[in-house]
């Protein structure tokens, strides 16, 4: 089934208002209870609480200001394509931006749901920009 684009968009929409909100758990209640989020450098979570296991585990590990500001967006069908930076704030307060790409496939099930995710980025980019961050001052997560 194909749904309606003011429903595909809405459901974008919120989708990136809760990620941006930093709620974990409310993010993986957004795809379906048999969802997919395949992830290139973590690896395929299976089911909504596979999904809530994983966001939950890697994002207790980033830094809290991380921010994922959203580039671009297409929209065919059910299917969205964005490519939403992984982003840090500069830890010495100034402009400096410390960020990498990521392309995001989304497929809409209906219900403000999403039955399919996938991120594609290169982890070394990651790890480059992470590096250049602590080396600017900025901090990770204890605990």
């Amino acid at each position: 089934m194909i749904f309606d684009s003011a429903e595909v968009r809405e459901a974008f929409d919120h989708f990136i208002a809760v990620g941006d909100s930093g709620d974990w758990d409310a993010w993986a209640d957004l795809h379906t209870v048999d969802g997919i989020w395949n992830e290139c450098h973590l690896g395929r979570f299976e089911g909504r609480e596979a999904i809530r296991q994983g966001i939950t585990s890697v994002m207790a590990q980033a830094p809290a200001e991380m921010y994922f500001p959203v580039d671009w967006s297409m929209f065919d069908g059910n299917r969205v394509v964005m490519y939403p930076a992984q982003c840090l704030p500069d830890p010495t307060g100034g402009d400096t931006e410390y960020r990498f790409g990521c392309v995001t496939i989304l497929d809409y099930a209906g219900d403000g749901q999403w039955s399919y995710q996938e991120d594609i980025y290169n982890p070394k980019d990651g790890q480059r920009v992470f590096g250049d961050w602590i080396k600017a001052g900025g901090t990770m997560p204890t605990g």
